[in-house]
């Protein structure tokens, strides 16, 4: 691009109808009754790129919500044969914090496998030095016996290596931090998860599909440039740091792969008004003039992934205060932003009571200039989210909190409101506890 040529200027409210358009979240889902296919599914994965993975399950594990938020109601078994069973249509990976990517989307981080010491991240650090003789034993356990949970190959090192507790503050054996630097290198992945959501390692080549593994290595400079193009397209409009944070790429690689893709004609500069910094537009961008959607969107979606962003598109200031002591918070332990048209007009906080088959509304507060509507929209929601969870009902615990409760408890017990049918639905996989914190969610939540 000619540097005298000015770039194009999007408005606020277009910049946001065009992020809702790439995220797949600017119209209405699905019809109730539309039966959700695997094509549905790998729809969502080609536009998002990524699923981010974490197994705090307050509300359903963190993977399953972006889908549901875009599909609506659909069986979970569905991302489990797309990550657990051939045609492999997703793997795991260090891509936004712990993700699933699909199969292509892998071999383009492999220079980060190879690169460790520099970009492996938390308690793997030192484990090939420290422990080489276990990393050595380990592979060869996981070759001769995978798949395998982390649980399964501690018990062959238990007497020698008894647990110890990593500077993450997780409480990983040495056989777990062998897996996990054996993982990051890319010698094994996920072959698929357990009902406790435990990882069964097993051997990378026995994982990918076949045409995957006999393509050719991708250069580090154009697996970037893929890999920003990938983010491009997942934002429909964004900074340089946010183009960098979707796959936590550095600032200079990132910078050089947007310069080469603005020549190629794939980027296109724009200033956003408002917005303090240049900003690219994906050429083949949807530019909608309306956006009619509404869905609660989970902690992870990546819509709020990167919290400036969100704050500068929507006027929303969003934490998640899972590890903020309880006295000390502000909307909640597990708050869900909702989305209703073109603006986030609420936040929730939720939680699944399997026990008692009551989805629990603790919190709820309405945005600035949340539309009359809203609370009978979010009730709307939070029964549709209730019946995909198996959930009999939807209440709001007392003492309210929120200046959105009443209205939404108001709008609930309405006699147009119940709680629609669960027959049929499908309970989200590993929905047996109320919290995880295990490491997949471990960097960069807030």
């Amino acid at each position: 691009m000619p540097a005298s040529r000015p770039a194009d200027v999007l408005t606020l409210g277009a910049a946001r109808r065009v992020a809702l358009a790439a995220q797949g979240l600017d119209r209405v889902r699905p019809a109730p009754g539309t039966r959700i296919t695997m094509r549905h599914l790998e729809a969502v994965i080609g536009r998002l790129g990524l699923l981010q993975i974490d197994s705090v399950n307050v509300l359903a594990r963190a993977h399953l919500v972006p889908l549901y938020s875009r599909l609506g109601p659909y069986d979970v078994g569905l991302l489990d044969r797309a990550a657990g069973s051939p045609p492999r249509r997703l793997v795991e990976y260090w891509a936004h914090v712990a993700s699933y990517v699909p199969p292509t989307t892998y071999r383009l981080l492999e220079w980060r496998q190879q690169q460790y010491t520099t970009e492996a991240w938390g308690a793997i650090s030192g484990v090939a030095l420290s422990h080489s003789d276990v990393v050595t034993e380990v592979r060869a356990v996981i070759r001769d016996r995978g798949p395998m949970t982390a649980s399964e190959v501690h018990e062959l090192y238990a007497v020698e290596h008894p647990r110890t507790r990593t500077q993450w503050g997780w409480n990983w054996t040495v056989a777990k931090r062998a897996l996990e630097f054996l993982f990051f290198t890319g010698e094994v992945t996920s072959a698929r998860r357990n009902a406790a959501f435990e990882r069964l390692y097993d051997l990378t080549e026995r994982v990918l599909p076949a045409e995957v593994l006999a393509a050719p290595p991708v250069a580090q400079d154009d697996a970037v440039r893929a890999l920003v193009e990938i983010s491009a397209r997942a934002h429909g409009v964004a900074t340089l740091r946010c183009l960098a944070d979707y796959f936590r790429l550095r600032q200079a690689p990132t910078r050089q792969a947007v310069d080469e893709l603005v020549e190629d004609g794939v980027l296109v500069p724009v200033t956003v008004r408002g917005w303090d910094r240049p900003a690219y537009l994906h050429a083949q961008a949807r530019r909608p003039r309306t956006a009619t959607a509404s869905a609660l969107l989970n902690p992870f979606d990546p819509l709020v992934f990167e919290r400036r962003r969100l704050e500068e598109l929507f006027g929303m200031r969003y934490r998640i205060e899972i590890y903020v002591p309880a006295a000390q918070r502000q909307h909640g332990y597990y708050v869900l932003p909702f989305l209703l048209g073109e603006r986030l007009a609420a936040r929730v906080d939720l939680k699944a009571d399997r026990s008692a088959r009551v989805l629990r509304v603790l919190a709820a507060f309405a945005e600035p200039g949340a539309p009359a509507a809203t609370a009978v929209a979010l009730a709307a929601e939070l029964r549709e989210m209730a019946r995909w969870l198996a959930l009999d009902d939807v209440v709001v615990a007392g003492p309210w909190r929120g200046d959105l409760a009443h209205g939404v408890d108001r709008a609930l017990r309405a006699p147009s409101t119940g709680v629609a049918s669960v027959a049929g639905a499908a309970a989200p996989a590993g929905a047996h506890a109320d919290r995880g914190t295990g490491a997949e969610g471990g960097r960069g939540l807030a």
